[in-house]
């Protein structure tokens, strides 16, 4: 016990680094965000108390944090045997700039993904107008999720060895297109349409698809993550997780009406109801199915 204390005691500056850079990137991705706004995010959350702008940026510092810790955890950081190593060496130092200069990049990329997404998943609309002007915790609820699976996509995308530059952009597309397709799918597997349903404030079908795309972001994560030992090995290995995410988030969903609700339907509830508590317990289903393949596969 004393000799795990010791350690502890031991890694604890060396860590502390890492957690006051993380605090700093806040600042820096609070800065890059009102740099990109066209409104004043301060008297918006201040001053109008606008909810749905709250979860939109609630979600992009998740995002943020999900890429410094994909940066962070890198195989670099361990011996052989497995077992961290710290200390202010020269290799610590490269990796903390590393861990910098990969969240830098990832803050920018998280901004203008967010953008290309918005406007291929909710096509219909401004998200702008909806969250600024119209205060739709609905689409505020999309926008946090897609900061979160966005930034899912980047960390898994820079993790593991193997491979540079270009592998980490080429997977980051792929993961980025599996987002916006099962968007779609979804939308077209729906009774009713989701752009107009979230258009009418109707916060449950915001959740319900929130819960989804942070769902099928877990899946990508898996998809990706991992060392490059090849493009045929890679793209496989990629491919293979991608579709079974799709069948069972599918599966899922179908699941959730027949057996957790089997006296009414799910898209009554979230469409004729609104049914808020309806639209979390989906989520909550197809983000537990996600983890369980995360974690067991």
């Amino acid at each position: 016990m004393i000799d795990s204390f010791i350690d502890v005691l031991e890694q604890f500056p060396e860590g502390l680094v890492y957690v006051v850079m993380g605090v700093a990137l806040l600042a820096v991705a609070r800065l890059a965000q009102d740099v990109v706004t066209p409104y004043k995010i301060q008297v918006q959350l201040r001053d109008k108390d606008n909810v749905a702008l709250a979860l939109s940026i609630t979600g992009y510092y998740l995002g943020i944090v999900i890429v410094f810790l994909g940066a962070v955890y890198q195989p670099s950081t361990l011996t052989a045997d497995g077992i961290f190593t710290w200390g202010f060496t020269s290799e610590y130092w490269e990796d903390v700039l590393r861990v910098l200069a990969y969240s830098l990049v990832g803050i920018v990329v998280l901004n203008v993904a967010r953008i290309v997404v918005d406007k291929v998943m909710l096509y219909k609309f401004s998200t702008e107008k909806e969250i600024i002007e119209d205060h739709n915790a609905g689409t505020g609820a999309v926008e946090f999720a897609v900061y979160v699976a966005v930034g899912l996509v980047i960390a898994a995308s820079i993790s593991g060895e193997g491979g540079g530059p270009e592998t980490s952009l080429a997977f980051l597309g792929m993961g980025m297109v599996v987002l916006i397709v099962y968007t779609l799918f979804y939308e077209m597997s729906t009774p009713f349409d989701v752009h107009d349903e979230i258009e009418k404030d109707n916060v449950a079908v915001g959740v319900a698809l929130a819960g989804n795309l942070i769902a099928i972001g877990i899946v990508v994560f898996k998809s990706v993550s991992g060392d490059f030992v090849g493009w045929s090995d890679g793209i496989a290995g990629f491919l293979t997780y991608a579709v079974l995410g799709f069948i069972l988030l599918f599966v899922v969903r179908f699941a959730v009406d027949m057996v957790l609700f089997p006296k009414v339907k799910v898209a009554d509830e979230l469409v004729i109801d609104r049914n808020l508590g309806v639209a979390l317990i989906e989520s909550a289903a197809v983000i537990s199915v996600s983890l369980i393949l995360l974690f067991a596969i």
